[in-house]
């Protein structure tokens, strides 16, 4: 007889978890392969079909450890898209080279260390002009592809909704429309009209071609998004009519957003210590300790150098922070350059019209950051909140200093509202702050502080002496 224990729970997963199961489960199926594994996680997967890449980057500015710095991050990025990093090279020059990025003599030494480590494809830290792109693969002969290029990459593999989904593409094609020429000799009939024997013709018949195609398909992506946009506008008016204050949890990718929208507000969004692991936004409701209710948006994580297309295709999601009432900047306390990133971050919100939006600085990851560190940080942030999403500490500071930041409404008076008129007094706790209230025989004597909508519907109600 079968025990309860023999029995999987019935208690259903939340969102989050569903996503991380699905991202990290892999099964293979049997009788196919001589081998076979079961249940293989995402960082064995990786490991039997990885691209083996060579990370070369150029140091024009700041120290060495700057330049480091931003060289693991690409690796990081680098093991996120599914690649396997067997080297990283640093050039030191005053500007990148126009012609190969990294100048033509280390071109040799690149190639050479992807000939010798058995690499297949080589990753630029910075964004490769056509030119470049085109003479490093012809000198290095494997593959070559730009931090833009990776970028992209990520987001179309974590993106899910319709509207994500869209705007990665429409980003991913920008990017590739002045790249075409060249990327292939197929790609293209280069002879004109005088040629030669074959070359006759129209010329470059398939390049302008695809082209065309790719030109017809950004229209009809920017067409689709417009329409998907229009649903979040509708949703972002009705919060407005309502006066319900907004809330964007933004920062730089993997510094904990989902995590702290989860302690906040109990999402159960997908959470995964990875770069890029959430796109789509999520909004949810909260309520202060008095009962008004406030929404807290999750966004795309940021980047240094985010690409420019990403900026612009993600633009409407990003209006998101741009038009709520207070930015909760989030910090990675345990990052080695938490002050880059926090500049970098700035930077994209200025560029989407958000620098005028109130901050609430809030450095995470407390239980991984050592006592010197934390010293620094408090010097660095001395007005920020210090949490810890994954243990907890520290929330409730930050639930209540969000409270504190709330717009408050600034519509100050006292009203006797019936008792059957209920409705009234839970918009006045939703919308507003109560200060006072009495009860007596006629009705609920309440002094409260609204937004001015509800204020000219509570005017029947007013006290004659407020």
């Amino acid at each position: 007889m079968n025990t309860q224990e023999d029995f999987p729970s019935t208690a259903a997963p939340s969102t989050g978890e569903l996503d991380l199961e699905a991202r990290q489960a892999l099964r293979r199926v049997t009788g196919i392969a001589s081998t076979e594994l079961e249940d293989v996680t995402d960082a064995e997967y990786r490991r039997l079909r990885l691209e083996r890449v060579v990370l070369v980057g150029v140091w024009t500015e700041g120290t060495i450890d700057d330049a480091e710095n931003s060289l693991a991050e690409l690796a990081q990025l680098a093991e996120t898209a599914g690649s396997e990093v067997v080297d990283g090279l640093i050039q030191r020059r005053s500007k990148p080279d126009a012609g190969t990025f990294i100048g033509s003599g280390k071109v040799q030494e690149v190639k050479d260390t992807v000939e010798a480590l058995g690499a297949d494809t080589v990753i630029a830290d910075g964004e490769l002009s056509p030119g470049q792109l085109i003479a490093l693969e012809k000198a290095i002969n494997v593959k070559v592809i730009d931090r833009t290029a990776l970028i992209l990459d990520i987001f179309a593999q974590h993106a899910k909704s319709a509207e994500g989904k869209a705007q990665v593409e429409l980003a991913q094609l920008q990017y590739l429309l002045p790249r075409l020429r060249g990327w292939g000799d197929a790609m293209s009939r280069q002879g004109g009209s005088n040629g030669g024997v074959g070359l006759r013709g129209p010329g470059e018949t398939k390049l302008e071609t695809d082209r065309r195609r790719i030109r017809a398909k950004v229209a009809k992506l920017r067409r689709e998004l417009a329409k998907l946009t229009v649903t979040r506008e509708t949703k972002r008016d009705s919060r407005t009519r309502n006066r319900v204050p907004g809330v964007a949890i933004a920062g730089y990718t993997n510094a904990g957003k989902s995590s702290l929208l989860n302690a906040l507000t109990g999402a159960g969004i997908l959470v995964q210590d990875a770069l890029f692991a959430t796109l789509d936004t999520s909004t949810r409701r909260s309520r202060t300790a008095e009962g008004r209710e406030y929404t807290v948006t999750d966004t795309v994580g940021f980047v240094r150098h985010l690409p420019h297309q990403l900026v612009e295709a993600f633009r409407s999601t990003l209006e998101e922070v741009a038009e709520a009432d207070l930015i909760v900047h989030v910090i990675d306390g345990s990052h080695p350059d938490p002050l880059g990133q926090a500049e970098a971050v700035r930077e994209v919100l200025a560029e989407v019209g958000a620098e005028e939006v109130p901050e609430l600085v809030v450095v995470n990851k407390l239980d991984l950051v050592t006592p010197d560190d934390l010293l620094q940080l408090r010097s660095d942030w001395p007005d920020a909140v210090f949490v810890s999403a994954h243990s907890g500490e520290g929330v409730d500071k930050l639930r209540a200093a969000i409270e504190q930041a709330l717009p408050q409404p600034h519509t100050t008076l006292t009203v006797c509202i019936p008792y059957v008129r209920g409705d009234l007094v839970s918009r006045m706790r939703s919308r507003g702050e109560v200060l006072s209230t009495e009860h007596r025989g006629d009705g609920s004597v309440i002094t409260a502080r609204v937004d001015d909508a509800l204020a000219g519907e509570l005017r029947a109600f007013v006290l004659e002496n407020d």
